[in-house]
């Protein structure tokens, strides 16, 4: 019997989902090992429910296989209604602030944030740093991991679920000061944005890597 506190085979696949970004019934009921049929059965409920979609793919000789991604909804889904009232809260400070001065505020809150941070991850190799902020960053609602880079140490830190992404999609200046709060988070070393959700692909990607590299 499944314990109230694992996860559902539904919850997990929209997990995977938001994470991969898109995947086959296969290859999701490799990974939860159960059937394909029972994975398909799942996706079939899930996209009758508008939380996933299938695009119909040729991968070679033979029938054109079905790839499963969230849908907008499926992607709403995790997020827990917080993101209104700061969309209300902006939209407020917009009428009020100049653009120089809301993007002052929101500086200073980006650099209030990345000293949390750093007093909460402390010393460390870059590897153990990264996992610690991911961890943080994971309580805070983000789907996160980091991935060693094959570059003198450095590290990948990808996101796939921004808890504030109703409100980077209409005040993108919140992005940028997202990447100063990870530069200023990480003040050893260079950080670049590889990837971003706004612009395509299925998660923002920040590379962390050490200034003498």
């Amino acid at each position: 019997m499944r314990s109230e506190s694992q996860p559902s085979t539904r919850e997990t696949t929209l997990s995977l989902l938001l994470k991969e970004g898109e995947s086959c019934a296969s290859n999701l009921a490799q990974v939860l090992g159960i059937s394909v049929q029972a994975m398909r059965r799942h996706l079939r409920s899930l996209e009758e429910d508008g939380l996933v979609q299938a695009t119909s793919r040729n991968k070679g000789p033979g029938r054109p296989s079905n790839v499963w991604e969230l849908t907008k909804k499926g992607q709403n889904r995790f997020n827990e209604g917080s993101e209104n009232f700061a969309l209300d809260l902006l939209g407020s400070i917009e009428t009020t602030l100049s653009e120089e001065a809301m993007t002052t505020l929101l500086s200073e809150q980006a650099a209030d944030k990345a000293s949390f941070y750093r007093t909460q991850i402390g010393p460390g190799s870059i590897q153990e740093r990264t996992q610690r902020l991911v961890e943080l960053r994971h309580r805070e609602g983000h789907l996160a991991e980091c991935q060693p880079a094959l570059d003198n140490d450095a590290c990948f830190i990808n996101e796939y679920h921004c808890s504030i992404g109703k409100i980077a999609e209409k005040y993108p200046i919140v992005c940028e000061q997202e990447l100063k709060m990870i530069r200023n988070t990480f003040p050893d070393c260079e950080v670049n944005r590889v990837d971003w959700r706004l612009e395509c692909g299925h998660c923002c990607g920040f590379l962390i890597k050490p200034l003498n590299s």
